[in-house]
């Protein structure tokens, strides 16, 4: 049977998360997982959906990918299509030919996880690699020790905290407390908690929001971020920690969490939460 890519219709997109759901497992390399497209739903529902594609076969979705923006893709494949090279050589076409739709001519990215026979397929068309990323894990088998600090719930009324803790870490003006209000409202808010960590005079610190996958599949940190002013002082390792309790409370069988290489800050804050790196990935790039 042909392969078919496409992109869902609105509805459509809670075919793709629970597929997302389905591939995820421990021993899975780090890969595209449902609670990036939840986090997705701060920018919209209808932008959501239109950031994201699938490819099926006979009506089974085989591979998913979601568009960071126009120039990157992130994805991943079916367990049982890693090596599948039918499917490979589709991905291959599809991402190289702009009127397919995925990504556009000149300077482009892909995330794909480890192991994909898709990586070999690029490398013969010429495709490079870019900066390498870390992949940070920690199981949950056992319970989590106590953050240290206070930490509150994200609700409506602490919108305007998550939106500066984001504006101040990742140093951008686009944050605004309509983030938390769309994330949340989004279809998949079931699967995350949002939690704040707070000062002794009740200033916002850090904020994280983690992702189920479901009960024995993993979670995910996406995003966690320490406001400029708390820097140093450990509300990254604690805000972290305190994410990662709340996904054990919800069932998952551990937490994960990739960063760039360069950022040692994080990577060491992950570790002191008690993240353990894997080794580095990286994404495919053409350059023109």
């Amino acid at each position: 049977m042909a392969i078919v890519l496409g992109t869902p219709a609105v509805d459509g997109v809670r075919e793709v998360i629970a597929a997302l759901r389905e591939w995820q497992c421990d021993q899975a390399p780090m890969q595209l997982h449902s609670g990036d497209i939840g986090w997705n739903y701060r920018l919209g529902t209808a932008e959501t959906a239109a950031a994201v594609r699938t490819w099926r076969q006979d009506g089974r979705i085989l591979a998913v990918g979601m568009l960071d923006s126009p120039t990157v893709v992130r994805m991943t494949v079916a367990p049982d299509a890693f090596r599948d090279e039918g499917l490979a050589r589709r991905l291959v076409e599809d991402f190289s030919l702009p009127e397919r739709g995925v990504l556009p001519e000149g300077a482009v990215s892909i995330e794909a996880p480890l192991g994909l026979l898709l990586h070999d397929l690029l490398t013969k068309e010429g495709w490079g690699v870019d900066a390498p990323w870390t992949p940070l894990f920690r199981g949950l088998a056992e319970p989590v020790e106590d953050p240290g600090v206070r930490i509150r719930t994200i609700g409506p009324e602490q919108a305007e905290d998550f939106a500066a803790v984001l504006r101040s870490a990742f140093n951008t003006s686009r944050p605004t407390r309509e983030y938390w209000h769309a994330m949340s409202a989004g279809p998949f808010y079931g699967d995350a908690r949002c939690l704040g960590a707070y000062d002794d005079q009740g200033n916002v610190a850090a904020a994280v929001t983690v992702w189920s996958a479901g009960p024995g599949k993993p979670g995910l940190v996406e995003p966690m971020g320490v406001h400029r002013h708390h820097r140093g002082r450990g509300y990254g390792r604690a805000i972290t920690v305190a994410g990662a309790a709340a996904l054990r409370e919800m069932g998952s069988s551990s937490v994960r969490v990739c960063t760039p290489s360069s950022n040692v800050g994080a990577i060491a804050t992950y570790k002191a939460a008690g993240f353990e790196a894997r080794p580095e990935v990286r994404d495919r790039i053409r350059t023109a």
